[in-house]
C-alpha cells in the first residue's frame, strides 16, 4: 500500500435526495480520489442532486443492494481502496480516516464500521436490525470462528482482498457475504467503532415487515450457504 492510495468512495442510492448532498458534503476533502453514487433505479431527483453536489452517477436499473454496489465497483478506476456507505446520512463519512487507518498501517485488509461498539442515536437502529446484527455475528462466530459486532455497510477494503472474494450478492446478503467470505479467505478483518443516526427518510429494509423478512431471509440464507457449500 503506498503512503498515498487511490481511494473510491461507493454510495449505493435509492430515492434519498433528502439525504445525499449531507452525505457528500461530509467526505473528507482531499482524501479521496473519486465519489461514486449508483443512482439504484431512483425515481426521485437523486441522481440530478447528486451530479450537481460534484459525484459521478452511474445508473444500475437492477434494483438491490448487491447489483448496486457491484456497478460501482465496476466503475471504478483501478483504486487501491474501496470505501462503502450508505446514501441516507446515517452514517458519519467524517470517519472515514478511522476506517482507512488500519488498512494504512497495514494492519488490515478489511474495515467494518461498528454501529454496535460506537455511539447510536437514540431510534438510528430498530430492535429488528439490532437483533438480526446480533443473530448474524453470533452464527459467524460459531461457524467461522471470527468475532464480528456488526454487519454495517460503511466499510473499507483492498482491491487485493475484493478480488479475492469475488463478490455475487445482488441484494440484502452483500455485507454479510463479504464478511464470512473474509473469514474463509483467512483475510484480516477489523471493526472500529463509528457513530450512527437516524436517518433521512424511511429505511426500505428495517423500515417495513416485508423488507426485513426479506433482508433477515436472505443473510441467513447466505452465511449457511458460504459455511455449507463455501
Amino acid at each position: 500500500m503506498t503512503s498515498h492510495p487511490r481511494i473510491s468512495v461507493i454510495i449505493p442510492a435509492f430515492n434519498e435526495q433528502e439525504g445525499i448532498v449531507s452525505v457528500l458534503g461530509d467526505i473528507p476533502k482531499g482524501l479521496v480520489s473519486e465519489v461514486i453514487v449508483v443512482d439504484n433505479g431512483s425515481t426521485d431527483r437523486t441522481a440530478q442532486v447528486a451530479e450537481e453536489a460534484g459525484a459521478r452517477v452511474v445508473r444500475e436499473a437492477r434494483r438491490g443492494y448487491g447489483f448496486a454496489c457491484l456497478a460501482g465497483i465496476a466503475s471504478a478506476d483501478r483504486p487501491d481502496l474501496f470505501v462503502f456507505l450508505d446514501g441516507d446520512y446515517s452514517d458519519h463519512p467524517d470517519e472515514m480516516p478511522l476506517l482507512l487507518a488500519p488498512i494504512l498501517r497495514g494492519e488490515a485488509d478489511l474495515v467494518i464500521g461498528s454501529r454496535m461498539l460506537g455511539r447510536r442515536e437514540r431510534g438510528a437502529l430498530l430492535p429488528q436490525a439490532r437483533f438480526g446484527n446480533w443473530l448474524a455475528t453470533r452464527l459467524i462466530r460459531l461457524l467461522f470462528g471470527v468475532r464480528f459486532t456488526d454487519l454495517g455497510p460503511f466499510r473499507v477494503v483492498t482491491r487485493g482482498a475484493l478480488e479475492r472474494m469475488g463478490m455475487r450478492d445482488t441484494t440484502f446478503g452483500w455485507t454479510v457475504e463479504m464478511q464470512v467470505k473474509a473469514a474463509r479467505l483467512g483475510l484480516r478483518a477489523v471493526e472500529v467503532p463509528v457513530r450512527y443516526r437516524r436517518r433521512v427518510g424511511v429505511s426500505k429494509i428495517t423500515g417495513t415487515v416485508s423488507g426485513t423478512v426479506r433482508a433477515g431471509y436472505k443473510i441467513l440464507y447466505t452465511i449457511f450457504r458460504y459455511w455449507l457449500w463455501g
